[in-house]
């Protein structure tokens, strides 16, 4: 099958979770600076989301810019990978109402670890469907950063217990890491094409 329509509707998706994001930062009912400082967990972690999805949309876009056909495994995969992204304003909204409480830091920690899960399967249905030796397989090789955050996920999950800001502090970390693009799939399409 195409890939056409999996592109069309993951982007329609991705929009949506970002407005719905937006839509649910409600501005102060007062004029005064201590309204916005007690809005900041709010805001933050509207940032820390917004940076999230954004990443998910970009790695995304790479990833299906280096595919040339799908099945009807991988479109259950790129669903299951939407599910897990379209919990995200919920969970955003949670923490940032309650200030980064425990419960709320925890799932959002399990919302994130399933959003890295889902891609890793959508990534290695994408290289079983294209082949080891395709363009895709080489780009990817052993995803040691994908593995790295899904492990930081866990620690801070755990960590969660303790303080929740320490573990909402090492999902900013691990959204810094990926907010250095990802150019594996860059590198080896600018490679394939100056090849040819």
């Amino acid at each position: 099958m195409g890939k056409g329509r999996l592109e069309a509707f993951s982007d329609g998706v991705f929009a949506i979770i970002i407005t719905i994001m937006v839509l649910e930062l409600k501005v102060p009912h007062h004029a005064e600076w201590s309204d916005m400082i007690h809005l900041s967990p709010v805001f933050l972690s509207y940032v820390l989301s917004f940076v999230y999805v954004g990443i998910y949309w970009n790695n995304h876009h790479h990833l299906l810019h280096a595919t040339k056909s799908v099945t009807g495994g991988i479109l259950w995969a790129n669903l299951f990978l939407l599910f897990w992204l379209s919990l995200v304003p919920f969970v955003t909204d949670w923490m940032g109402e309650n200030h980064f409480a425990q419960v709320p830091v925890i799932c959002y920690g399990i919302v994130l670890i399933m959003c890295g899960v889902a891609y890793s399967i959508l990534v290695r249905l994408l290289i079983k469907h294209h082949g080891e030796e395709s363009l895709l397989g080489h780009a990817m090789g052993s995803d040691m950063k994908g593995k790295l955050s899904v492990g930081i996920y866990g620690v801070a999950i755990a960590l969660s217990f303790v303080h929740p800001w320490w573990a909402a502090g090492l999902y900013g970390a691990v959204a810094l890491i990926w907010l250095i693009p990802d150019r594996r799939i860059e590198r080896k399409l600018s490679r394939s094409e100056t090849s040819v």
